[in-house]
This record gives C-alpha cells, structure tokens and sequence, in this order.
C-alpha cells in the first residue's frame, strides 16, 4: 500500500494529509465539513485527490483521523439528555463538583450548570465499602423505579457511577444488566468501564461526558465507515486520542471520552512534530478553528500531558494532551447581551450554515467576518476554492450591531476581535501560570484555519517571542494525526501505603497491567508491532489531599523496590514544589502503564533560498488598531527561505490568511515556516 492518510474533521472544515511513501511527498487539502452528512467530507476529499493527484483509495494503507465533534457538543452544551444513576444518600455528586468557583477573581464567577440537572439523577440502593467489598447488592426495584423515572424525563442515555466502583465494578455491572434487559434502546455507561479511578466526582463527570457525546459520535462514526467502506479504503480506520495516540474504531465507539480531545490532540502531535523537526525547542501551540482555540505545551519536542483538562466549563479526568480550549474561534458569533454590550461566543457558525462572507445562508456576523470587514480577508479564495470571501456581505452583516452600538462597522469589528483574543489571553496566561513558564522564552506555533489569522494578535498581548506560522497550518492537525503513535492508558488504583509491605502486590499489579497493555495491542493492532512501555504512579505524602505522577523504571516495579520509589517521588516533589521530606511517608494511589508503538514520519524538506525580493501581489487597505493602513499582499506560493517582509501585512495562501500588524516583521526561514517577531532580526 504506497499512501497514508490522515484526516481532521473540524465544525467548519475537513483537512487532510496524505503521504507518499514512494515519494515522501505530502499532499494537501482542505474541503468543507458537513455536520448534516457525516462521512461525506471524506467522500469529497478522498474523490477530489483522485481526480487531482492520482491518488486512488485501494491504494491507502493506513487511514487515521481526528474530529472535533465531541469537544465541540461539550462546548456548545448539545450532547443527548441523560440521567444519572448514583448510590442512594450520594445523588449530589455533579452539583457538588469540587466546590470551585471557576474565575475566582471574577465577582461575578458562577459554577457552571452540571449537563445532569439534579432533577435527572436518581438514588439505586446498594452499598460499597472503600476496600471494594459489597455490603449491599444492588436492590432491582430501584434500578426499575429509576428506569421509569429517566423515561419520563425524556433521557436518551444513562450514567451508571456507583459508590467506590472502582475498587469493584460488580455492583454497577448488575445496575447495567437490569437496564440492558428492561430498557436496551438507552446507552448505558458505567464509571468502572470508562475510567476506573478514585474519587466520586472525578470519575462520574468522565462518565458523564463519554455518555453525552456518545450518540452523536457513533452516528458519526458510523457513518465515516460507511463512507470509506463505499470509497474502497481496505485498511480499518483509526482515529487519533485525547492521549496524543491512535486507536481503532471499536474502542473510539465504546470509550468516546477517550477521542473528546481528539482533533485537539492531532494539532498539538503535529506540532511537536513539526518544532521538533525544525528546532524549536519552547512552543506553545495555537490551534484555532471555527469553534475553539487550543493552546498545549510543548518543550523538546515533548508534550505536555495532564489530567482534569477542562473542556467546556468541565474537567475530564483522562490521560491528554496538556490543552486549554477556549470557546472562540473562527466561527464565533457575535451578540449584544441584555445590558447592550457586544459578545463573543461560545457558540458558532460552524460550517453550514457558516460565516456570513462564506455566502452558504449565514447571517449572524463572526469573526472570520470581523477580520473580513476590517479589509484583513477577502484577497483570495480559502479552503483550496472551497469557499470565496465576501467582504462586502461581511460588512453588512456588522452593520446592525454597529448601528445598535453607535460606532463603525471597523470599529464594531474590531472590538469583537479584541473579545476573542482577550479571552484567549484569559486561558492561556492560566495555562503559563500553571506550568511556571516565561511567555517570553516561547513561540507560538499558530495553525488552523484561525490560527495565523488571529496569533499575532494575541502574541503581542502575552509578549511572546514570537509566531510561527508552518508552511500548511490549515491542514497541520491532519498531519498530527498521521505521525501520531498507537497508544493506549491502562490504570489500577491500588491506594496504599508505600511500605514493604506492598511490594508483593506492587510487582504482580504493574505484572497485570503489562499483560493487559500487550494484550490490547495485539487485538487492536497485531502481535508483531513493536512498543514501549513507560511506568508511572500518582503518589502523595500522607495526609495530602492530591497526587502527582512519578515516572518509574519498569525494574523498581519488578524488584518491587519501595527505597527507589520513595526517592523518585521525593525528587519530583522538589521539582515541583520547591521542597520535599524523605522521612514522611508516601501513599501510592494509582499505578499507571502507558504503551506506545511507534509509526513512519516523513522527512521536512528545505525550501529555495530567494534570490530577490518577495513579490507584493497587490495593495489594500485594512482597519488596525484603530486606524487605516495599507497593506501588502503576499501569497504564500512565492517566498522562499531568506525573504523578510514588514507589517503591517497579509500573506495568502490555499488553507488560510496570516495576518501580521503594524510593529512586526516576518522572515521565512530554511523549512518555508514564517518567523513572526515583534522586533526586526
């Protein structure tokens, strides 16, 4: 098989990456996404470089893929009505939450609403205790009472999250049976299933996210099989983790929480890539789309990884990508709120009926529209021809708001960009502020349809060192995903004390949990792969309320060496919080394994070093920062490497528009990346 493909199916557009394992030539393209029509993007795309390049579908090899369409439902608050089945006396879990107020400097700050009313959460009488041992079974009148309950609250699913499940799932297995038998046309997802972790909170809004989404994403993912089934893509697709790996179709339909951060993941895996690839050391990257912008960390090519990523207004407590998502992107809506103040997001055009200067029935301005009325847009076609932008139905959208507001088009325009990049700002200095990085040692990888539209704007705002912007940021997520590596979390909570007399049970758990990582690979993708494997533990002194994860080397596990363990906790505790006590003792929660197996990844190429100055394609004037300017035009085809260009300016290309304002200056470097400083280098 001489392609591999991978595919990123964002809420306005469909980006893909296709290499040629002959040529080592990577082939691109970008078509719009249809929401309406699941699988039939793929349908276009895949048809679409046939007819261009020759490339036909019986010869693709392998075929993995991203989407958006979880953490877009999650955002936008559209999963299904669900119902949530908790132990009797412990019905608040979702209400509770963690107590946290999410802005606490914001007097204004309100916690969320849970995506389960409390009137939609019903008490099953059964009991655990802390060690897994069950005190009570699970009373079958109360899983029917609550089965008739759900039915007549209209819910579509059910969240099965029992009292300490993770110690022993019997009890949610058997409240899950009786549903199964009485109601079976309601999903059913059990916490134990999801993700067997301790706390009662954490691991039912994991459930609950994986339920609210599920639907939604089995349709879709039906349906994208379907259509590659139809195309004649022999090999079984893939679709990229919210981990940064890839797993198979089964799993993605079973443990939808696991792909929530799916698209997201692909972005920053191709971004690491791509600086690693390219030598950049300290990048923080900048996925901007229709809906979201996402913003990871990456140091030596390493990405960050984290639990209790929000997502929307709530954690999710799976191994990710370290990733703040903010609802504003591209496709943002603008709106006058009830005290005649303008907004931004979260909700969006998406792709149908999409930005008003897409001309496919949107009427609400965004701001993609925003950056068209202010001239910074709308000099050329975007999205490979996909869609032709008109500036003028842009400004006219605006016009209703502006005359609300008592201001220009621009400057209505211009304040609403001003919204979304100040709550990107918000996020993303949370995001440095909780990882103690200096903005000022790090660029920004900017990509997405967004992503260098709007990245200079927001740099100058954080004083970062500066903006990259690679040779195809429209369609770099596509590419994460075909250099993303299978891999897949395995978690046993073991919480005990770190003694000697835990080794026994230390060296036959992480024994167990190796079996069960081979196990998967083998099933999901053939015995013969080759792995790795890389040990961790979540560990705490005792009395502490939190842990941290420990890497561990695979032989303290084996000797069961608890000295080696110790000091490795002890060591990353220092790092951590800048002190440490190797007399007090340990507790070990959870025993982590995560197995990878590595995938090819394509080789940069150089670009031709110019030999005379980079061609303007023409002028226009744009409104910024609150002024006219005129502004050159670039296109992205016709630099090479060694050309510098001055802002203000705007450099087009097929995948998206690179908007650099007054103050900064642009050289292309030998990989074709335009290198965007506040200072002239």
């Amino acid at each position: 098989m001489r392609y591999r493909v991978g595919v990123d199916i964002g809420g306005s557009f469909t980006d893909f990456a296709v290499l040629d394992q002959q040529t080592n030539q990577i082939h691109t393209l970008k078509v719009l996404s249809r929401p309406d029509q699941p699988g039939s993007e793929i349908v276009t795309g895949l048809t679409q470089f046939q007819q261009r390049d020759g490339i036909e579908p019986a010869e693709i090899g392998y075929f993995t893929h991203g989407t958006t369409v979880g953490i877009n439902a999650v955002i936008q608050r559209r999963g299904v009505r669900l119902a949530l089945f908790a132990t009797e006396g412990f019905c608040d879990v979702l209400e509770l939450a963690r107590l946290k107020i999410p802005h606490i400097h914001d007097l204004f700050s309100r916690r969320p609403a849970p995506l389960i009313s409390r009137d939609r959460v019903f008490a099953i009488r059964e009991r655990s205790d802390c060690y897994g041992n069950v005190l009570q079974a699970v009373d079958r009148q109360s899983v029917l009472d609550a089965i008739e309950q759900a039915r007549a609250a209209g819910c579509q699913g059910i969240v099965v999250s029992l009292l300490h499940s993770y110690r022993n799932r019997h009890n949610e297995a058997a409240v899950k049976a009786i549903i199964d038998e009485v109601a079976p046309e309601l999903l059913t997802s059990c916490s134990a299933d999801i993700w067997p972790i301790i706390r009662e909170y954490e691991r039912t809004i994991t459930a609950t996210i994986n339920a609210y989404v599920q639907p939604m994403v089995i349709n879709y993912l039906e349906s994208f099989e379907q259509a590659l089934h139809r195309l004649g893509v022999k090999p079984p697709p893939r679709i990229t983790k919210s981990n940064g790996g890839v797993m198979g179709l089964e799993q993605a339909k079973r443990e939808c929480v696991q792909m929530v951060l799916s698209g997201t993941a692909s972005g920053v895996i191709g971004a690491s890539y791509l600086a690693s690839a390219c030598g950049f050391d300290k990048i923080l990257s900048l996925d901007i789309g229709g809906t979201s912008a996402d913003v990871a960390v990456i140091v030596d090519g390493k990405v960050a990884q984290g639990n209790g990523e929000i997502i929307g207004d709530f954690p999710i407590f799976i191994p990710s990508v370290a990733v703040t998502s903010v609802g504003q992107g591209g496709g943002s809506l603008a709106w006058i709120d009830g005290q005649g103040v303008l907004q931004m997001g979260p909700d969006s055009a998406g792709s149908l009926p999409g930005p008003v200067c897409f001309q496919r029935g949107g009427t609400q301005p965004t701001a993609t529209d925003a950056f068209a009325a202010c001239g910074m847009m709308g000099h050329g076609a975007l999205g490979y021809n996909a869609v032709s932008v008109d500036v003028a139905a842009a400004r006219a959208a605006w016009q209703p708001l502006a005359d609300r507001l008592n201001v220009t088009v621009q400057e209505t325009a211009e304040t609403a960009i001003q919204l979304a990049i100040s709550s990107m700002y918000s996020d993303t200095s949370g995001l440095l502020s909780r990882f103690g990085l200096d903005p000022r040692e790090f660029w920004f990888l900017a990509f997405g349809g967004a992503g260098p539209m709007m990245g200079c704007f927001l740099a100058r705002e954080l004083n970062m060192k500066g903006v990259i912007v690679p040779l195809t940021p429209g369609v770099l997520s596509a590419l994460g995903g075909l250099v993303a590596d299978i891999r897949n979390d395995f978690i046993r909570t073991l919480y005990s004390d770190l003694t000697p007399a835990l080794a026994d049970t230390l060296a036959s758990e992480a024994q167990a949990l190796q079996q069960r990582a081979c196990g998967w690979l083998a099933q999901e993708h053939g015995s013969e792969m080759p792995y790795q494997l890389q040990f961790s533990a979540d560990m705490r002194y005792r009395g502490q309320s939190f842990e941290i994860e420990v890497p561990l080397e695979a032989n303290w596990l084996a000797t069961a060496d608890v000295t080696a363990l110790h000091q490795a906790f002890d060591a990353q505790h220092q790092q951590m919080f800048g002190h440490c006590d190797p007399e007090a003792p340990v507790q070990l929660i959870n025993l982590r394994l995560v197995i990878a197996s590595p995938t090819p990844k394509p080789a940069i190429n150089r670009l031709p070093v110019a030999t005379e100055p980079a061609a303007v394609l023409k002028q226009a004037d744009a409104w910024i920062d609150g002024a006219w300017h005129q502004v050159d035009v670039v296109l992205r085809s016709e630099l090479r490497a060694g050309h510098r260009l001055t802002g203000p300016v705007i450099v087009a290309q097929d995948d998206c528009t690179t908007c650099v304002p007054p103050g900064m200056w642009v050289n292309v470097d030998p990989f074709g990346n335009l290198l965007i400083t506040a200072s002239e280098a």
